[in-house]
């Protein structure tokens, strides 16, 4: 170490002072680059983090919203070729989120022990084993059977035409069928 040290104070004496100061100098510029280069980089796995931890509620809600986006878009489609009937817009509200059943493989095994003491008297073990196991497909994720779409809360229709009771009617009956939905959920209102 001492050696080292030596070493140091004899090129401290033989380098001029501005070059030795403009070295110091660019390390020191050096280091703090790497360090401002280290605190983005860390700034940006913590951005990442903070996504994949919100990932899955915002999936759930992209679910739900592509879903009642895309019924609104098929009913202002259909609605709007009635005759009588303009622009269309839609709304429509759900009470939960799609349901996901997935596929379970399930093993069930009974087995009965009769015993009979020395004394005559008998007793009868019935033991019961029930396994159930996730069915996975080659990726790992889980093989659904079927998918249950949200339950429809409520629809709103406002349409160029439906001042006219005839083309209100025809909306309404019409809104009714193709969602198979009681007609206490569905409000047909005339556009501006």
């Amino acid at each position: 170490m001492e050696n080292l040290i030596n070493k140091l104070k004899e090129y401290l004496k033989k380098s001029n002072n501005n070059e030795f100061i403009r070295n110091i100098l660019i390390i020191f510029i050096i280091g703090i680059i790497v360090f401002l280069f280290a605190d983005l980089m860390k700034d940006s796995r913590n951005k990442t983090v903070y996504i994949k931890e919100n990932e899955t509620e915002e999936t759930s809600q992209n679910m739900l919203s592509d879903y009642s986006t895309y019924l609104e878009r098929k009913l202002e489609d259909i609605l709007s070729q009635l005759k009588g009937v303009g622009e269309v817009k839609v709304m429509i509200t759900l009470e939960e989120t799609t349901e996901i059943v997935p596929a379970f493989n399930t093993t069930k095994n009974n087995e009965t022990t009769k015993e009979t003491d020395s004394q005559g008297g008998t007793r009868e073990i019935v033991r019961e084993d029930m396994t159930i196991q996730l069915v996975t497909g080659d990726e790992g994720s889980p093989i659904v059977l079927k998918e249950i779409k949200p339950t429809i809360k409520g629809i709103i229709v406002i349409a160029e035409g439906a001042e006219d009771l005839h083309v209100k009617e025809m909306l309404y009956e019409a809104v009714k069928t193709v969602l198979g939905i009681p007609g206490n959920r569905v409000e047909v209102y005339s556009r501006k």
